[in-house]
């Protein structure tokens, strides 16, 4: 057997946020002392009706939120992947949020933290 040489850690929150920025939903913040590889990120619609969804990336270094998805049509009763073979790199104190929602939509995270004594927030 194989040692990780880090944690994994995955979280979901129902979107009800209906603005970005500060007011979005936090669904994923990358804790001190940490990097984080984003390996990870999925958006199921519950509604038989069709919604939008939003996701941002809040940088802790200049203190901008950034746009990863703007306002994704996702059909009700679907889903949608939007990191597959890709990677998003976080470090220490930096967020993914998400809003627009409507209370139907629910974003799904999956991530590997690897500590790093130099990453402070």
């Amino acid at each position: 057997m194989v040692a990780l040489s880090y944690n994994t850690a995955t979280e979901s929150v129902a979107v009800t946020a209906t603005a970005g920025g500060a007011s979005s939903d936090v669904l994923y913040t990358c804790p001190n002392n940490y990097d984080a590889v984003v390996t990870f990120l999925h958006v199921s619609n519950g509604a038989s009706s069709t919604g939008n969804v939003s996701i941002q990336w809040y940088h802790k270094e200049d203190n901008t939120y950034y746009t990863i998805v703007d306002n994704k049509s996702i059909a009700g009763n679907n889903v949608y992947n939007m990191i597959t073979s890709d990677r998003l790199y976080l470090h220490a104190g930096d967020k993914i949020t998400v809003f627009n929602g409507g209370g139907t939509m629910g974003v799904t995270i999956s991530v590997e933290e690897h500590y790093n004594p130099n990453r402070k927030t």
